[in-house]
């Protein structure tokens, strides 16, 4: 199986059809969630906190051309099961929001129709192409990247530090005897450890010109022994850098009580720290070798669905009124994470934080979206506790990797 993550720029510009208002579309019903009728009517499923920042848009679309934009509220935990669900019995929306992780299963179920972005696709940050695009086709139509970086304390620590044992030195230096945290659990968390694995060059899956490949599996190559062997050395017994004792609420109160001055996080803890009176500088992972750490991007976005009756209008407002620097500006604000549209994201960087995490972004890569991953993330993240809880290293990874293996086939 190969899993294309590289961009890929859809051929042709998008079709515009003049009877765009009369064609039948999957529409909502007298309930909300959108059975299929001949009513003229997009149905868009949204994340119930981001309605009114689509509505500007769903509005002008339905002036320009007759179609209403019908927009729908959901519990963002239940949009992709929902949506599975209903869309092989003509059922649920011409377009829901999601997560571009979850198109291996949206793929592997058929829910998905193909978006023909055309030229528009180099109006975006190319980690949110690459994110969008599985199997070699495009399938989302992307408006945020999410990313990690490390949350300082800048009036603890005043400098950026160099790389990783330069922040735990700094952070000592602050008089401080837990420097740095992230969080763990009993479980492991492979996805804030990340940034240092691929530090050692052990990405899970091999990449070559057509994205990664997932029958290339990576985790256990030399470079995974070499990670496994140092985060054995900064665990239980080894410096106590990491320590699954800590949990995303402990490693929280310690950066907003000062005992620690950096916190690897995403921009969902920004606001608390701000609240808490931190001065709070955004940086890069420093890593723990001469390569870069590479965190994993989660790009958001909009999925059209394979049963939509008006998958030509459903593309049309995707790529012309959501995809806009305007509408991305406004999902922006409402969820303030950094826009996949470029030129949004331009704008938006003018945050010193926002800014910060584009930076430290840089270089991230896309969370793998093959249907598998979660039996993976659950094998990986145990071997790391156990490894820093005091297991031998290099064994254990390479357990990791043959049951990561043995997981995807």
């Amino acid at each position: 199986m190969r899993v294309n993550t590289k961009s890929l720029l859809a051929a042709g510009a998008v079709a515009v059809v003049a009877t765009l208002g009369l064609a039948s579309c999957a529409g909502a019903d007298s309930g909300s969630e959108g059975e299929a009728s001949a009513s003229g009517t997009l149905t868009v499923w949204v994340d119930a906190e981001r309605v009114d920042a689509l509505q500007g848009a769903a509005d002008a679309y339905t002036e320009k051309t007759g179609v209403k934009v019908d927009l729908v509220g959901k519990d963002n935990a239940d949009i992709k099961d929902d949506f599975i669900q209903q869309v092989p019995t003509g059922k649920g929306p011409d377009i829901t929001m999601g997560a571009h992780d979850w198109l291996g299963e949206l793929s592997t179920n058929g829910v998905v129709a193909p978006l023909e972005l055309g030229d528009s696709a180099a109006d975006y940050l190319p980690v949110a192409i690459d994110a969008s695009t599985y199997d070699g086709t495009v399938y989302m139509l992307p408006y945020a990247v999410e990313n990690i970086a490390v949350l300082r304390n800048a009036d603890l620590v005043p400098e950026a530090a160099a790389n990783f044992d330069d922040m735990i030195a700094k952070g000592k230096a602050a008089g401080l005897a837990q420097p740095f945290v992230v969080e763990q659990g009993a479980e492991g968390n492979p996805y804030h450890l990340y940034p240092f694995q691929t530090a050692f060059g052990a990405p899970v899956f091999g990449s070559d010109e057509n994205g990664y490949n997932a029958e290339d599996l990576q985790i256990g190559n030399e470079g995974g022994d070499a990670f496994a062997t140092w985060l054995g050395s900064q665990g239980k017994n080894g410096t106590g850098v990491f320590n699954t004792d800590i949990d995303g609420d402990i490693a929280k109160q310690a950066f907003l009580d000062g005992t620690a001055a950096f916190w690897l996080t995403g921009p969902w803890n920004v606001g608390a720290a701000v609240d808490a009176g931190i001065n709070v500088a955004v940086d890069p992972t420093p890593s723990p070798t001469a390569d870069p750490a590479q965190p994993f991007a989660g790009v958001k976005g909009f999925f059209i669905s394979a049963e939509s009756k008006n998958k030509v209008a459903a593309n049309d407002f995707l790529v012309n009124y959501l995809g806009s620097e305007d509408t991305q500006l406004e999902l922006f604000e409402a969820g303030n994470v950094l826009p996949a549209n470029a030129a949004a994201a331009e704008s938006a960087s003018s945050d010193p934080i926002i800014e910060g995490f584009a930076a430290a972004g840089a270089d991230a890569v896309p969370m793998p979206a093959i249907p598998a991953m979660g039996q993976v993330w659950q094998y990986w993240g145990i071997a790391e506790a156990d490894i820093i809880n005091g297991a031998d290293p290099v064994a254990t990874w390479q357990k990791l990797a043959a049951d990561v293996q043995a997981a995807i086939g």
